[in-house]
């Protein structure tokens, strides 16, 4: 059985976020629908940018993947 401490939460404050994505909110609406401020396009663009993926990791070719994206930004 797990062991319920009474010691209260640590403060709740606003994360630190990247620069481009400063302002961004999430939330859970009752039927478990993501709510966001921020264009979810926009959002992409910037995981794409940022992000490796680790799916992809494992070919080959990566490398060579990651350079073309950024050559077309």
């Amino acid at each position: 059985m797990a062991k319920k401490t009474d010691k209260p939460s640590k403060k709740q404050g606003k994360p630190r976020v990247h620069k481009e994505l400063s302002g961004f909110e999430v939330s859970i609406d009752q039927f478990g629908g993501l709510k966001t401020n921020m264009d979810i396009e926009k959002l992409n663009e910037f995981l794409n940018e940022n992000v490796d993926d680790k799916k992809l990791a494992e070919r080959t070719d990566y490398d060579d993947l990651k350079k073309v994206k950024k050559k077309k930004s």
